[in-house]
């Protein structure tokens, strides 16, 4: 059910945070939704929220029994991307290696194209 293959992927780190988000949450059926929103220091940014549904046109990308879904707007922006998680002096969050980007802030939470 991915859109051309691996048009993105989600690095085992990501899966493993999120299987341990959805057990915390005791519900197995939430799915990571990736998104792209405008706004932020360089333009664009990412979120990242908990899904259970399925949505129209939604491309849907999977590592183990973890599910990312991307709607069609956002798709386009991601093409080639990785969602991947990191820890680090500045906490620890969910990061989209962007190949696509031309730029992006300091934080790595907004892009330009």
């Amino acid at each position: 059910m991915s859109e051309a293959g691996a048009a993105l992927t989600l690095s085992d780190q990501a899966a493993a945070k999120v299987r341990k988000l959805r057990e915390s949450e005791g519900n197995d059926g939430l799915k990571l939704r990736v998104y792209i929103t405008g706004g932020g220091c360089a333009g664009f940014s990412y979120g990242f929220t908990f899904d259970e549904a399925l949505k129209e046109g939604d491309s849907v990308f999977s590592n183990g029994d973890v599910t990312m879904l991307v709607d069609p707007m956002s798709f386009q922006y991601l093409v080639g991307s990785e969602v991947d998680y990191v820890e680090g002096l500045n906490g620890s969050q969910f990061v989209v290696r962007n190949p696509n980007a031309s730029s992006t802030c300091g934080c790595g939470s907004s892009f330009s194209l």
